[in-house]
């Protein structure tokens, strides 16, 4: 199959038969076409993963960048029928049994997101949805414009949206002992 059909429902099972060059996710059976990211998005990611990185080495969780497929399904559903396949950002995956060549299958501990000018409703509405849906533990939104970061908590089965940090602030990331990050070091520059 070439380019998908914007008025049809895909499954994860479609997706891998598409042959055009281009990047896509699918929620909720709708394909969306990824842009290419800005240079200050590259430079954000670069720096948070490094960061990140640097922290895990060594330990069980693993940063995984774009472009990576994120398949998320329910316990009892068939992967392959997903009608949900991400490519975050960022992703910490720490059961290494989700993970194989083709990507993660079941939802990381921690999705971060960067936004764009064309990603924003899309990360503040339809993603936020669906990584509560799908239970991700944590979840950052990272804004480049306004240099801060929002964390979404998942606190039975709901976010709650716990803190948000400003370019001064550091985070500390409860969900993994001594792991801080100093924003003033991500949106540098």
């Amino acid at each position: 199959m070439a380019i998908p059909n914007y008025n049809l429902k895909y499954t994860y099972e479609d997706y891998i038969k598409w042959d055009d060059d281009n990047k896509y996710e699918i929620i909720d059976g709708t394909p969306y076409l990824l842009a290419s990211p800005s240079l200050e998005h590259q430079r954000i990611s670069i720096r948070l993963s490094g960061e990140l990185y640097n922290y895990f080495k060594n330990k069980k969780c693993e940063v995984i960048t774009a472009p990576f497929d994120v398949v998320l399904f329910k316990e009892g559903e068939e992967p392959f029928k997903s009608k949900n396949i991400v490519q975050p950002d960022i992703s910490i995956i720490c059961d290494e049994n989700k993970l194989n060549e083709r990507g993660c299958f079941g939802s990381p501990n921690l999705i971060i997101e960067i936004l764009s000018p064309s990603t924003t409703s899309i990360d503040y509405v339809k993603k936020l949805n669906l990584y509560q849906e799908y239970k991700v533990k944590e979840y950052w939104i990272v804004n480049p414009k306004s240099k801060t970061v929002q964390i979404f908590k998942l606190v039975e089965d709901r976010y709650d949206i716990t803190e948000i940090y400003l370019y001064n602030d550091i985070i500390k990331v409860d969900m993994f002992e001594g792991l801080e990050i100093k924003l003033e070091d991500i949106f540098k520059g």
